[in-house]
């Protein structure tokens, strides 16, 4: 109320026009003219009093938006990383099976291999065709010697004859696992009189 009478002075002032506190003896014309200019103001005021509370009214507060929260994860992208992990988990414990196969494997292959070429290299001289074979351990190995026959060998008038043979050595081990060491003796004359099989 101070507000509106304040402005309602200024107002009063400013036409020129008394207000109600200072009563002024004016001719009837100039009083209904004033009460229409008094009427006129206070029109005014109320409509710039108003005007400036609809001003000053806070704005209504917006609508706030469902904002996903972008600091964790859906049950949807757990279950497919989990997924994934143990998809990887499984290829890595294959392939280290793989490799410890592989490394198992190529072992008993060395082993084989030395074996069969120490049964080979025990025939130095041989004197006639033969077979044998033993057991070692997880292997079983065989030693057959047979003649090759060289015509280019046979001179005659030669007073030494020379004789070709060839040392076959098979190794087996395991399932269907085989290696084999073949290896040629050139023998002159009766070659070596000792026995070609091992000893027991």
């Amino acid at each position: 109320m101070n507000t509106l009478r304040r402005r309602a002075a200024w107002m009063f002032q400013r036409t020129g026009v008394a207000g109600a506190a200072g009563p002024a003896v004016r001719p009837r014309k100039s009083t209904e003219r004033c009460a229409c200019q008094r009427a006129t103001i206070w029109s005014r005021v109320r409509r710039s009093t108003q005007k400036t509370r609809v001003e000053r009214r806070a704005p209504p507060p917006r609508p706030r938006r469902c904002r996903r929260d972008h600091s964790g994860f859906t049950l949807l992208e757990v279950l497919v990383a989990l997924a994934i992990l143990s998809l990887a988990i499984v290829v890595s414990i294959q392939g280290f099976a793989s490799g410890l196969r592989l490394l198992k494997l190529s072992g008993e292959h060395q082993e084989a291999m030395l074996l069969a070429d120490l049964k080979a290299r025990e025939i130095t001289s041989p004197t006639q065709a033969g077979r044998d074979g033993g057991t070692e351990g997880a292997y079983t190995w065989e030693r057959e010697i047979k003649q090759v026959v060289t015509p280019d060998l046979e001179v005659e008038g030669r007073p030494v004859r020379w004789r070709q043979w060839e040392v076959d050595v098979h190794v087996r081990w395991g399932d269907h696992r085989q290696v084999s060491v073949a290896t040629l003796r050139t023998v002159a004359g009766d070659g070596d009189k000792t026995p070609t099989s091992p000893k027991p």
